[in-house]
């Protein structure tokens, strides 16, 4: 079931987020099962809490299939969900106003049953807007992976405009067997009209845990007091960076064929995209940077090529 918002009045009473309407079920099919469902039902996981810009996405298996048996957001953030049950779930994550304006703040909590599958993205570009105020933007998120479960986390690059400041925050972590796809990538800000690496800060920082064991720590700083970004040496000629990380074991083979296709791959000046990978515990990570957004992307892509076989189709064709 669905839901978004804060509870709504019903009949002198409030009626829980539990008990809105499902999707696809007729008014009377409504009314006949809200007979049935009981005052005080037990959860698998927390009532959602609607603060500002909080969200939350719960994926079961259901039927033999992935299904989305939770999900909510509170303005600004949006979370859109075109595939709620298959063989993997398809969602999105989006805005009301089209980025995050100074002060905004989004928090997603996402939970994948054991053996379920899903591909989370976002609508378009994070995009940042300036800050006059000084106060930062952020995003957190934290997601939990049952045994045997694989989340492939691919959003669209964070653009920071000049004058803006973002931090962000990714907890992942995964029970026995859980597999992972990790994209993290970030713009220069808007370089078709001369703005590049001009926001105030920007921070990144992404930790994957098996269990109780943290297993990757990915730390990124981006501020220009220690050094103008866009100087040789620092960031440039190039206009966008990504981190892409795959773990577990229903990536190995994927993560063994990135870290080959990389190897080969030869050693250009100031070739317009430059890729390294290293071979970490059961998976791979790999960066890249290049010029244009357009060749990261391409790029990002054709790395993960085989994912389609693991989503049951291949949600990245449409969009590199």
């Amino acid at each position: 079931m669905f839901w978004a918002g804060r509870p709504k009045q019903h009949a002198g009473r409030v009626r829980s987020p539990l008990c809105l309407q499902p999707v696809g079920c007729t008014t009377s099919e409504f009314q006949m099962n809200a007979l049935a469902v009981a005052p005080t039902p037990t959860l698998r996981y927390a009532p959602p809490v609607f603060a500002p810009g909080r969200g939350g996405l719960v994926v079961e298996r259901v039927s033999g299939q992935s299904a989305v048996t939770a999900a909510w957001a509170s303005s600004p953030l949006k979370l859109l969900v075109p595939r709620p049950r298959g063989s993997s779930v398809w969602a999105y994550l989006s805005s009301f106003g089209g980025g995050l304006v100074a002060g905004d703040e989004t928090v997603l909590d996402l939970r994948l049953a054991a053996g379920t599958r899903a591909f989370l993205s976002t609508q378009a570009s994070t995009k940042v807007y300036r800050n006059p105020h000084q106060r930062a933007c952020g995003h957190r998120l934290g997601a939990t992976l049952g045994a045997d479960a694989l989340l492939v986390f691919a959003p669209d690059p964070v653009q920071a405009f000049a004058g803006s400041s973002y931090v962000q925050r990714q907890e992942f972590r995964l029970q026995s067997g859980a597999s992972l796809v990790l994209v993290d990538w970030f713009t220069s800000g808007r370089s078709a009209c001369g703005e590049r690496w001009a926001f105030n800060r920007l921070q990144s920082r992404n930790e994957i845990f098996f269990g109780d064991e943290r297993v990757l720590v990915d730390s990124l700083l981006l501020d220009p007091a220690d050094g103008a970004l866009a100087k040789p040496h620092r960031l440039g000629r190039f206009n966008c960076i990504a981190l892409v990380v795959l773990l577990g074991p229903a990536l190995r083979e994927a993560a063994a064929s990135v870290l080959a296709d990389v190897a080969q791959q030869p050693v250009t000046r100031r070739a317009p995209l430059v890729c390294s990978a290293s071979a970490i515990r059961d998976g791979a990570l790999l960066r890249i940077a290049g010029e244009h957004v357009e060749d990261v992307g391409r790029e990002i892509h054709r790395q993960l090529r085989e994912l389609g076989e693991l989503l049951g189709d291949d949600p990245l064709a449409r969009k590199w």
